[in-house]
């Protein structure tokens, strides 16, 4: 069992991409650490470095107490399992999971006994004498996933394995992943760009953007709390509403106004908002975040909370079952803005409402917020600005940083390259001018003969 930890790393290419950039997390003994983020937010290449598929170009990997960037991969009693199988095509589903602990040296009858279990588990036992070429995808990343549980090793790495399973073994895999985690006690680190995955099975999540941790937490926390604008319109599905919005008022009674409508916020809301004195009445715009399920149409809440309602008209509604989802625009918004609004995040807005909702397509009903559980953010920074939210966040100052030193840059090989331009350009017209005026220049008469 070990625990590992990531201090200061950096991956930066050959062509100078940055893939990943300050990457600094403490993953505890028996953890099971989420990945979670955009495609292209560097989540696989950290996994890769970890594995010791990629190199480190800045900082150290310890994996229980050793420095482990030069290690090789064999020799860091490591699983991984890879989102394209990875299979020998010429064993079978037995042999391809045996391979590893074969080459091991280890007793046949052990190797017989795990390969088993780990066919139980997966569900694979009618399966083991196939080769890959006579298994569907679902099957070859279940040999995959087999095949890395077999190793009972120090750490799991686990790359999006369940990506091309359908639904129903989706969720049975999920659940059958976390039951194994807790047998064998040790750690996970495991890559998803599924949001279910990452809440239902991480201890801790690790969301991720453009090579920089956004926020570290358990996940109900990183749902009720999120850091930035970013952390909250990611992590949960519909994503969350936002909405340009000022605060005015007085500190003992503030209101938000947004989108044509004024809102007054419970005291226990206004308590947390950090340095309220820089936005009461000033002008400056914050981020107004409500999540689809802190709308309500009930008729119940439309009448207890008369002060947290906005007039809605319904576009579309979803039934799915469980709930419906309106889909929205502000009542007051003339013609244009509504047609607009079919493409406009800041003015269209989704609720999730309970599925015996009786809201209809095409009508103005009152939907009520509820105004304790919304979130505010400074526009300028995206990040949030209610006391508790995101305080265990890596907040992403460095990240502005580097943008900014990044448009500097930029700035100045553009204006580099203008000048070389110019400067090319100046040489040509010298150039050609000298060639215009050696062609308009009068030619010299030639001496006339004088006789003798």
């Amino acid at each position: 069992m070990a625990g590992l930890l990531l201090d200061h790393i950096y991956k930066v290419y050959p062509s100078g991409v940055q893939a990943v950039t300050d990457f600094t997390l403490d993953i505890q003994d028996k953890e099971f650490i989420v990945f979670v983020g955009p495609s292209g937010c560097g989540k696989s290449t950290t996994l890769r470095m970890i594995a010791g598929l990629e190199e480190i170009s800045d900082g150290d990997l310890i994996i229980d107490g050793i420095k482990m960037n030069l290690i090789q991969p064999k020799d860091r009693d490591i699983a991984m399992v890879f989102q394209n199988y990875a299979l020998y095509p010429h064993m079978t589903v037995y042999d391809n999971m045996a391979f590893g602990l074969k080459l091991r040296k280890m007793p046949k009858a052990e190797i017989d006994a795990r390969v088993k279990e780990a066919a139980r588990i997966l569900g694979l036992e009618t399966y083991l004498q196939r080769k890959p070429k006579a298994l569907s995808g679902g099957q070859r990343q279940r040999v995959a996933l087999g095949r890395a549980i077999v190793r009972e090793p120090k750490v799991f790495l686990l790359d999006e394995p369940l990506s091309n399973l359908d639904a129903k073994l989706r969720a049975q895999m999920r659940t059958e992943i976390t039951k194994l985690h807790h047998r064998l006690a040790t750690t996970f680190i495991y890559v998803t760009h599924d949001q279910v995955e990452a809440m239902t099975m991480g201890t801790r999540i690790v969301v991720m953007k453009d090579g920089f941790i956004q926020q570290v937490d358990a996940p109900q926390k990183l749902y009720d709390y999120p850091a930035n604008v970013f952390v909250a319109g990611f992590i949960g599905t519909p994503r969350m509403n936002f909405f340009d919005a000022t605060l005015t008022g007085t500190k003992s009674k503030v209101y938000i106004e947004f989108e044509g409508q004024k809102l007054e916020l419970p005291k226990a809301k206004v308590d947390t908002i950090i340095n309220l004195e820089d936005y009461l009445n000033t002008g400056k715009q914050v981020v107004f975040g409500v999540r689809p399920e802190d709308f309500h149409d009930e008729e119940s809440f439309v009448k207890a909370n008369p002060k947290s309602l906005i007039n809605v008209r319904v576009d579309v509604v979803e039934k799915l079952g469980s709930e419906s989802l309106l889909y929205c625009v502000f009542a007051d918004l003339n013609e244009s803005d509504q047609i607009e609004s079919l493409v406009e995040e800041r003015v269209q807005l989704i609720a999730k409402v309970d599925n015996r909702s009786t809201t209809s397509i095409n009508t103005k009903v009152d939907l009520g917020i509820d105004l304790i559980h919304t979130h505010l953010f400074d526009k300028e920074t995206e990040l949030s600005i209610l006391e508790g939210e995101g305080t265990k966040a890596y907040v992403p100052v460095v990240e502005l940083e580097r943008q900014a030193k990044r448009a500097e840059e930029e700035a100045k090989k553009a204006a580099e390259l203008e000048a070389k331009l110019a400067a090319k350009q100046a040489a040509k017209e010298a150039k050609l001018a000298a060639k215009q005026a050696k062609v308009e220049q009068p030619k010299e008469e030639p001496a006339e003969k004088t006789e003798e």
